[in-house]
């Protein structure tokens, strides 16, 4: 006796069954968006370091071009221009600016400390962790 054969489906109809099951599994194993903390003050350790770069870059008049810029002691520091805020934290209706905490050797590899400024007011945060969480300075 034959073995009954499966039908085969239409490649339109396997196609969606692939995508369907590929949503399943991202839906499953994707992680839920981490939510930042906002803090109104920066009582860390390294929120000395947060507040000196923050002077350095005042005096740099707060440069909005992504880019290398000199530093003190020979190193330079990073600003990476524009930030969206997109994980909608910080107060919205601004505009802010993400500048690097720690200088270093032109080119280097960046850190995760940074400072975001919303040049219209002067409002500045610390983040240690690339965004995760903000400390007012």
């Amino acid at each position: 006796m034959p073995t009954p054969q499966r039908p085969h489906l239409a490649w339109p109809a396997r196609l969606t069954l692939i995508l369907a099951t590929l949503v399943s599994l991202i839906a499953v194993t994707a992680p839920a968006p981490a939510q930042a903390a906002v803090y109104s003050s920066c009582t860390q350790t390294r929120c000395a370091d947060a507040r000196s770069a923050n002077t350095i870059w005042k005096s740099k008049g707060y440069p909005t071009t992504a880019g290398w810029y000199a530093w003190t002691g020979g190193k330079y520091n990073y600003t990476g221009g524009r930030h969206y805020n997109r994980e909608g934290q910080l107060p919205t209706n601004a505009t802010y600016y993400e500048y690097d905490v720690y200088p270093r050797t032109r080119g280097a590899a960046r850190d995760a400390y940074r400072i975001v400024v919303n040049r219209a007011t002067g409002a500045t945060w610390y983040t240690p962790d690339h965004y995760a969480n903000f400390y007012r300075l």
